[in-house]
């Protein structure tokens, strides 16, 4: 009973891919295990797609035709990867041919759609994949004109086997030097499903192979929701893996990422170089679908909010908007948005921005960097840049620089009337709702814009106003009216009240955010760790003498808050405050990790990292220790008021190095501790990162409850917290 259960699971699968996915059945006695292809389809393909150039070289080579399309087809596969090959073609004999064919953005040109139509998907059950082997083989295959894409494990619980049992056998019975398993040169992705669960890896590498979950999350958790008349899993083949679907995939989703790291040795400076194949995760593929399927009926105007929480890979969701928004269509074929521009806090973004564009693209020109001066951002804007990426920190200063290049004359026409702007905001807190937002859209809107609400009301009152007054405010935002020409799309983990009422297009629950991936799934999915199990909280008390409540001129707020921060910035609580950083450091962390371990000290404005970093100089120093060097990371030029005459920056207090090279240098065996500002908080990726030191209000954990709102506590309350994995490997 379970094997036949077993094999209707399987089936309905195939039957499902077959009937309305627009695969055709594939036979398994087809595949070539050597060749790593189903070698007939392939000439098929290029027989019925490319006739004049197949009867040339049919003509030339006669019988050996076939043999010798294949052979040069392998070679292109080994040296340079097959989703390489189907998107830009393999040369055979100097002339370069198409593998396929992916669908064009407009409708405009109906050749383009006749070539696509042409794509041959094929579906083939229990493929035997080993040229050594032929006992062993997939439960599902799934090729594009002959090159096999997707290969899948199916298990069903009926049969005593779970997506677990799938794991293993990709890891332990699947070798990866078959040609269909070889990094980059036949399979992009490998599936291991079952009722129940969906996870994907994109190499094979034994016992070390990694599997990423691709479940569409249940409630706010891991896992996918039931369905009482299908599996729960049937999104994958009746969605995801369907012929248009995973075409689009191929042609605008997937990507080589490269990392490098320099590592500092005993022995020199060694290079890691880290090769990974980026298969988008569910919810990254889901949120950017929507978006564009949203923006492409509704056109401009709409302000829209992803709520995706830390380890959701924002930065790879941020350049597959940006590309597909930048050559969105609407049913009329016209183009919706004449320029992305992307606001970003993270300047290590823009190069892996561009890199991602570039190898869909293949051409520069299509994306451009703001990093000379304001000036260049504005003839960006005016002449039409399909993508712009800035740093929030250009914004508030376009305006002079538009009347600078007018005064100047220097021809720079910058008319923005007519033309429509899709701005995606990268991390979007309150500073980018506020001044940033408002120069932006002077900008960008010819004829200006009132303020919104949400700009009206600033982080105090918004602490102060109940809930009601909050709802009433809200319900209000939703009567102004649109910005014509701009629509907005914004990244955040943490959205504070004023950012729903600004990014207020509504989601699933019908209220903004418009896309949600919560912090409990990325937890409970083992992208983060869940901060509230190991975190400890130093209390520093301080009594302040002064009668306030018989003062009614005095608003106790507003002094208050200043008062906290005149006794933080305090040099003598932040000396005790690095010497319990230090400490801890050194018997508690520095040993974890293979005695590699790193920290970050998390500081609540730019002046306290500028006396953090000086006060941690001076430690070290006093106390002889060589084992601990610190860098300190914030935007622009810090004045502090005890040394007027002095000014701080980045590249002066790190001794000379260059802001772009911090992530690098950081991830050397030189350094061990990393002082930010906010500006590392999101999106820093450092694999050694244990332990986080944080001096500042610790906000946005998440207590999850059982209706649909997201409530927020808080730790710390200004004192000094230290988060750190207790249970990590070491």
């Amino acid at each position: 009973m379970s094997k036949h259960t077993e094999i209707r699971f399987k089936d309905a699968i195939t039957q499902s891919l077959t009937t309305t996915g627009g695969y055709h059945q594939g036979g398994p006695d087809k595949f070539d295990a050597e060749r790593g292809l189903f070698p007939d389809d392939v000439i098929a393909f290029v027989a019925a797609t490319q006739p004049k150039r197949w009867a040339s070289l049919q003509e030339f080579h006669g019988a050996r035709a076939n043999a010798a399309l294949l052979d040069a087809l392998g070679k292109e596969l080994s040296s340079k990867g097959s989703f390489y090959v189907l998107r830009h073609g393999f040369k055979c004999f100097g002339k370069t041919w198409k593998l396929a064919y992916f669908a064009p953005a407009s409708g405009m040109n109906p050749d383009a759609l006749a070539d696509y139509a042409a794509n041959n998907l094929t579906a083939t059950r229990q493929v035997h994949f080993d040229p050594k082997n032929k006992s062993q083989s997939l439960d599902l295959v799934l090729a594009v004109n002959g090159l096999p894409i997707v290969t899948m494990e199916l298990k069903n619980q009926m049969s005593h086997q779970t997506v677990e049992d799938a794991k293993k056998q990709y890891k332990f019975d699947r070798d990866p030097t078959c040609p269909i398993f070889r990094f980059k040169e036949r399979a992009l992705v490998h599936f291991a499903v079952d009722t129940d669960l969906a996870y994907m890896t994109t190499r094979l590498s034994g016992s070390k192979t990694f599997f990423l979950p691709f479940n569409k999350g249940h409630g706010f958790g891991a896992g996918n929701p039931t369905d009482s008349d299908n599996y729960r899993t049937a999104y994958l083949w009746e969605d995801v893996l369907t012929k248009d679907s995973l075409m689009d995939i191929l042609a605008r989703f997937l990507h080589r990422e490269v990392k490098e790291t320099k590592i500092v040795t005993a022995r020199g400076i060694k290079t890691s170089r880290k090769e990974t194949m980026i298969f988008p995760r569910y919810h990254q593929l889901d949120a950017v679908r929507k978006l564009v399927a949203d923006a492409r009926t509704q056109g401009a105007s709409h302000n829209y909010l992803i709520q995706h929480s830390a380890g959701s890979g924002k930065s790879n969701s941020i350049a597959w908007l940006a590309h597909r928004l930048s050559s969105l269509h609407d049913a009329n074929d016209n183009k919706v948005f004449n320029t992305v521009i992307v606001i970003t806090d993270r300047r290590v973004l823009d190069q892996q921005l561009q890199d991602t564009i570039y190898q869909f693209e293949h051409k520069q020109g299509v994306v451009e960097k703001i990093d000379e001066n304001t000036q260049q951002l504005a003839k960006a804007l005016s002449g039409g840049v399909p993508i712009v990426i800035t740093t929030i920190q250009k914004f508030p200063f376009i305006a002079q620089a538009l009347d600078t290049l007018a005064k100047k004359g220097d021809g720079v026409q910058i008319d923005t009337s007519g033309k429509t702007f899709a701005v995606i905001v990268d991390e979007a807190h309150s500073s980018q709702s506020g001044e940033t937002a408002t120069e932006l859209r002077k900008v960008l809107n010819h004829d200006g814009i009132a303020a919104t609400v949400a700009e009206q009301i600033i982080d105090d009152e918004e602490e102060s106003l109940s809930d009601e007054a909050k709802e009433a405010l809200f319900q209000e935002m939703l009567k102004r009216p649109r910005q014509q020409n701009i629509s907005s799309f914004a990244f955040t983990a943490t959205p504070k009240f004023k950012t729903l009422a600004v990014f207020n297009e509504p989601g699933a629950n019908d209220r903004p955010p418009f896309h949600h991936y919560s912090m409990r799934q990325a937890i409970e999915e083992g992208f983060i760790m869940d901060v509230l199990k190991n975190y400890t909280t130093y209390k520093a008390y301080y009594g302040l003498i002064k009668s306030i409540e018989d003062d009614p001129e005095v608003p106790k707020k507003k002094v208050a808050k200043q008062l906290a921060r005149f006794m933080s910035l305090h040099p003598h609580n932040i000396a005790q405050k690095v010497e319990v950083i230090i400490e801890h450091f050194r018997h508690h962390t520095r040993h974890k990790i293979g005695g590699r371990a790193k920290a970050m000290v998390v500081t609540s404005s730019r002046l306290h990292a500028v006396r953090y970093k000086n006060a941690f100089d001076q430690y070290v120093k006093d106390k002889g220790y060589s084992e601990i060097k610190e860098l300190v990371t914030f935007s622009g030029t810090v004045k502090d008021p005890e040394f007027p005459d002095k000014e701080y920056t980045e590249f002066g207090m790190n001794k000379g190095i260059k802001d772009s090279e911090l992530p690098e240098k950081f991830g050397t065996e030189e350094y061990q501790v990393l002082l930010v500002a906010d500006k590392y908080q999101t999106g820093f990726d450092q694999p050694l990162l244990h332990t986080m030191y944080v001096d500042k209000r610790l906000s946005g954990i998440v207590i999850w409850l059982q209706d649909d709102w997201v409530h927020y506590a808080t730790l710390g309350d200004g004192n000094l917290s230290i988060v750190w994995p207790d249970g990590m490997i070491s």
